[in-house]
């Protein structure tokens, strides 16, 4: 259980690289400079905007609902960190270990829902209120689309199990990995390892679901092009206007977090999760010497150093996507989720199932 407390860690600490990372990725995309002043290269703004935070006042309307307003941050927080508990870091280091870990996650994080409308609502504020249907009509929409390219990843794989996910996409695995997971061409992949092990290459399908989760992860985060609860143009901050100080930064602390968690789970389910992407080539034994096995301090270092990077390359991809695409319309965003998104995602279900029955 060492790696739930490491996993929350990793989760807080991000917050601190995250939003500095974004104003400076975002400066750099727009042209600009970001935070130059505060620190060296602007460094410790985070810390001052912190401090700031501290000191504000924790306003509750006269008119909110007390209680629910009180408790609405501290549910959206707990659902999106308590899925946190079943994420592999390593070969060894890994969370309860559940064995439906992946039913486990998406349950937990559906559950963030509850507290984004009960924030709303709880503020008496009809611009509140607006953000929170919004909020919740995006996340119960994408989630269909989101569930089924899940599915089909756990149709290859035959498990829930995050961590038995994991090992079928490297060199460790207990299974025989044919190329492109087509036992009737004969090349057996299982020595290659690498990018040759992962579901992308076990089901080239994948990979088209794997953009689909991408973009569907957009919505689950509030991110843009999908940030229309906090359309500042028509609802002035969405479900969070009335919130200040600490509280209005657990909310964005959740955000972040939330940003990180479907990161991992996109590399986990899809990119080999902590296995290397080198593959072994005759001689030329990448994958062994990048790896490491299971039970040894290098194979535990290597694997949480490929898992965190496919994750943080994966964010820097959802921020580029908020800095580059305007935000969409409402109509849009559902049009894209029911008639887009969610007819291909049950194609993908379909193959996937084919894929298994009839290539594996």
């Amino acid at each position: 259980m060492l790696a739930l407390p490491i996993c929350l860690l990793l989760a807080t600490g991000f917050v601190v690289v995250g939003v500095y990372s974004e104003r400076k990725v975002s400066a750099f995309i727009q042209d600009r400079l970001g935070p130059m002043e505060v620190g060296k290269w602007g460094l410790l703004q985070l810390f001052a905007d912190l401090l700031k935070l501290l000191q504000k006042e924790d306003i509750v309307p006269r008119a909110a609902d007390r209680q629910l307003f009180l408790l609405a941050p501290a549910i959206i927080f707990a659902s999106v960190f308590a899925a946190y508990a079943v994420l592999p870091l390593t070969p060894d280091l890994q969370g309860s270990g559940a064995a439906v870990g992946v039913f486990y996650l998406m349950a937990v994080l559906s559950f963030e829902v509850v507290g984004i409308l009960m924030a709303g609502w709880a503020s008496n504020n009809k611009y509140s209120l607006f953000g929170a249907i919004r909020s919740v009509a995006q996340i119960v929409s994408y989630e269909i689309p989101l569930g089924l390219t899940i599915l089909c990843a756990v149709m290859i794989g035959q498990t829930l199990n995050l961590q038995e996910l994991s090992f079928q996409q490297g060199i460790y695995t207990f299974q025989t990995n044919y190329l492109f997971g087509i036992r009737a061409l004969g090349i057996d992949v299982t020595d290659w390892g690498g990018i040759f092990a992962w579901n992308i290459l076990r089901n080239p399908f994948l990979l088209i679901a794997y953009v689909i989760f991408f973009i569907c992860t957009l919505a689950e985060s509030n991110r843009a092009p999908f940030d229309l609860p906090e359309g500042e143009s028509e609802i002035v901050s969405g479900f969070q206007t009335e919130y200040s100080g600490m509280r209005w930064a657990l909310l964005f602390l959740s955000e972040y977090a939330m940003m990180l968690l479907v990161s991992f789970l996109g590399a986990i389910l899809f990119l080999g999760s902590w296995n290397t992407p080198l593959p072994n080539l005759g001689p030329l034994r990448l994958a062994d010497w990048t790896s490491g096995e299971p039970g040894t301090v290098w194979g535990n270092i290597t694997g949480a150093f490929w898992l965190i990077s496919k994750a943080l390359l994966a964010v820097l991809g959802q921020m580029w996507v908020r800095w580059t695409l305007p935000r969409i319309r409402l109509d849009q965003m559902m049009y894209l989720c029911w008639k887009v998104l969610t007819p291909i995602s049950l194609g993908l279900f379909l193959i996937s199932a084919i894929w298994r029955l009839l290539m594996v």
